[in-house]
């Protein structure tokens, strides 16, 4: 039975593959998707400098997480389209360690990220450090 599905994403159009292979999951098992993105604050003069270009009535909503929010607005979007009820989660932090840690935190039976970086030998890939780390399946989608 799977009743949690469990997606990474950073908003590229690669994780975007990666969460519409997780909204197929979750309509077919009929669960719960969770949508989970890191971030690492923005500068105070990033923000400074997104506030200058906004109109007045908008210059409040930039923030350190304001990227990391547009785009869990936007997977939460997709996933009500389609008829399911999501959570989004964000974090600070490390992605493979958000990922992982959310992932837990919801219950997710089935935790899915892109394969970006897969191939590289370096230290760092993030969907490598999750197929070790996490505590449920993974599944790693090729968007590559």
């Amino acid at each position: 039975m799977m009743n949690t599905v469990a997606v990474g994403t950073d908003g590229s159009e690669r994780a975007a593959e990666a969460v519409q292979f997780a909204i197929d999951l979750a309509k077919r098992y009929d669960a719960r998707l969770v949508a989970i993105s890191s971030y690492r604050p923005m500068s105070k003069r990033r923000i400074r400098t997104l506030q200058d270009e906004a109109p007045n009535d908008l210059q409040w909503s930039f923030n350190p997480t304001h990227e990391v929010e547009s785009i869990l607005t936007t997977v939460k979007s997709h996933a009500h389209a389609a008829g399911l009820d999501v959570t989004t989660v964000a974090g600070r932090g490390d992605p493979a360690d958000v990922l992982v840690k959310h992932a837990a935190e919801q219950g997710a039976d089935v935790l899915i990220v892109g394969n970006k970086g897969m191939q590289r030998r370096l230290l760092g890939s993030v969907p490598n450090s999750v197929t070790h780390k996490a505590p449920c399946t993974v599944i790693v989608v090729k968007t590559a």
